[in-house]
Parts: C-alpha cells; sequence; structure tokens
C-alpha cells in the first residue's frame, strides 16, 4: 500500500473535487482518492508506489493542476 499527497490549484467546488476524484479514481491501483476543498489536498491511495507523472496528468485532464507535497 502507497499513499501520495499533492496540492491542487484552481479548485473552487464540490464539482470540481469529483472531477478530480473521478479522473484520478481512474487510474489503474488507486484504491482510494480524497480531496480536501478548502486546503486543495489530493491524497492517492494504491495499491503500489503511482508515477507521479499520472496522477499530474489526471489532475491535469479534470482541468486543474497539481504538485506533489
Amino acid at each position: 500500500m502507497s499513499t501520495a499527497e499533492y496540492t491542487v490549484t484552481g479548485m473552487t467546488c464540490g464539482h470540481c473535487v469529483a472531477s478530480v476524484k473521478e479522473e484520478v479514481g481512474a487510474i489503474a491501483g488507486v484504491t482510494d482518492v480524497a480531496v480536501d476543498l478548502p486546503s486543495g489536498r489530493l491524497t492517492v491511495a494504491s495499491a503500489a508506489p503511482l508515477p507521479e507523472s499520472a496522477v499530474t496528468a489526471a489532475v491535469k485532464e479534470a482541468g486543474y493542476t497539481a504538485q506533489p507535497i
């Protein structure tokens, strides 16, 4: 089990959170996705470590940017 945290910028509402969760949750191996809107924190749990580029690309697909913490 692996966990990684990112800061997502550009989210302003619950729909934003849902979009990020949907895109990141679609990455193979992801077991849980948590997004905190006020802080912009994204926590991704996976069976094995994920490439940082996979997570940032998924967040970009949702329309936002992510930086690892």
